[in-house]
């Protein structure tokens, strides 16, 4: 599937009520492709005023006598079927558009919207499945529950996967009955604005979907609005407990956080070490390590160590930089400027702290957000390359003894949002699965998400699950109904 050429960005206007709109303070920002530096389009700044305009509309579409209301609720599945038939029908459209709006390579973005189809559909089918059950209560009573919709929600976007991640939150959130005001970052616009008007084509009524492009005062306005009634947000940690703050403080709104993370990978000694090493490889650089659940510490055992770290170096090596469009390239640029400046810094903090950088290192090419697949060897748990959050494509290698003696290590961080093994033990892997403190765990594998399986994390990872049957009931609220019922027959 060959990227679509010469595309024009199309829509650079607010969603409002189905309708693309100007913002009302007139502004715009541009949006850069990170590959060349070039801008691809002006877009259309919101601000609290058009939060609060977007917040009408689908404040007006959630009313009970309103035509969504009124939807069955296998209409409302079939909707999110049509939007994933439109997914697929511009398939390479929207993948073009995430490559150049992202610098991911446009293979990977292929498998991204690939992804949001798959998701789509999955939600879909739970639309006319969400149900609630009886209790045997104490007494002349009969007891049931209803899972209904939370309501008007706001979902707030990071960049790194824009389309599959916005999928990831429309598709429950409609499957429920919700309603939407969304906030895609401003770094990666386009492809949910394309979305939008694909809502509009599938015939989503007017408000259920608003898309609201724009910086951090329209995230706060999202965040501490009186009249919306859940917040979903996939980010920063940082930017996390700034959004439970707003929210606690307005209407105690109900928040959905999945957050960062500083995810270990342990490999034991016992290991396939050629296959560790590439799926270790891959755990850490894949989306230019931009993700997550990145596995950017890896602990391996001292009896390997030297030969794990020999092939990890010779692989990261043979790791193809540059342009996204190129089907023989694994890595295009970082996101944009903060973020290369970030990573560069923080790499320049492990050769000072005594990490040995075993390759990379530096910026690459002459153009673009480039950076040089990069390997640290004997780094140690209290330096700042093991511990913070570097979202980019620096792989740390630290040695390890025993069990006993990794596990307490791979807890000891404030995340907790995944975490990985790789033995052929499987009562080892049992154990350490069950002894790490992450939201998911992997065995052998890694980066495996889907629809039908919960995603969320410990500890300051988050809170809530995405995906799955439970991430379906984080837009429900549950009601009891209790009835009286005659003493007598």
């Amino acid at each position: 599937m060959d990227p679509v050429k010469n595309v024009k960005v199309e829509h650079t206007k607010l969603f409002i009520n189905n309708e693309f709109v100007n913002g009302s303070s007139g502004k715009t920002f541009p949006v850069i492709n990170p590959a060349t530096k070039e801008k691809l389009a002006d877009i259309q700044e919101g601000n609290k005023s058009d939060v609060d305009k977007a917040v009408k509309a689908a404040r007006a579409a959630f009313e009970l006598s309103s035509e969504y209301r009124r939807m069955d609720a296998s209409e409302r599945g079939r909707l999110l079927y049509k939007l994933a038939d439109l997914y697929e029908r511009d398939l390479t459209l929207l993948a073009t558009l995430e490559t150049m709006d992202s610098g991911k390579p446009y293979k990977f973005a292929i498998g991204d919207i690939q992804g949001a189809i798959k998701s789509l559909r999955y939600f879909a089918g739970w639309a006319d499945k969400i149900t609630g059950k009886t209790i045997p209560i104490d007494g002349d009573y009969f007891s049931y529950t209803r899972l209904e919709p939370v309501g008007v929600v706001g979902a707030i976007l990071p960049w790194n996967f824009p389309l599959f991640l916005l999928t990831g939150k429309v598709g429950p959130a409609i499957a429920a009955g919700c309603t939407l005001v969304i906030k895609p970052a401003e770094q990666t616009p386009l492809t949910a604005l394309y979305m939008a008007a694909l809502t509009k084509e599938a015939g989503f009524p007017p408000g259920v979907i608003n898309i609201v492009p724009g910086f951090g005062e329209t995230g706060a306005a999202i965040s501490g609005h009186m009249d919306i009634d859940k917040v979903s947000f996939t980010g920063s940690t940082e930017v996390g407990r700034l959004i439970m703050k707003a929210s606690g403080e307005s209407n105690l709104k109900k928040v959905t956080l999945e957050l960062g993370g500083k995810s270990p990978l342990i490999v034991l000694a016992d290991a396939d070490l050629d296959y560790a090493v590439e799926m270790s490889h891959f755990a850490l650089f894949f989306n230019m390590g931009q993700c997550c659940t990145a596995a950017s510490r890896l602990f391996v055992q001292e009896e390997i160590y030297d030969k794990f770290v020999e092939k990890a170096v010779e692989r990261a090596k043979k790791r193809t930089v540059g342009d996204p469009f190129d089907p023989q390239i694994e890595q295009g640029p970082q996101i944009d400027e903060e973020q290369y400046k970030k990573i560069i810094e923080l790499i320049e903090s492990g050769k000072k702290e005594g990490a040995k950088l075993m390759c990379g290192g530096s910026p690459s090419g002459d153009k673009g957000y480039f950076i040089q697949p990069t390997v640290f060897a004997d780094v140690k748990d209290n330096m700042r390359i093991a511990k913070e959050e570097i979202f980019g494509p620096v792989q740390q290698i630290i040695k390890f003894k025993t069990i006993e003696e990794v596990l307490p290590r791979a807890n000891n961080t404030t995340y907790g949002l995944a975490a990985a093994v790789f033995t052929k033990d499987i009562d080892k892997a049992h154990s350490i699965a069950h002894a790490l403190q992450a939201g998911t765990v992997w065995v052998n594998c890694y980066h495996v998400v889907g629809p039908q399986c919960p995603f969320g994390g410990y500890k300051e990872s988050g809170i809530g699950r995405e995906f799955s049957e439970e991430g379906v009931k984080e837009f429900c609220e549950v009601k009891t109904v209790t009835v009286k019922l005659p003493a007598k027959y």
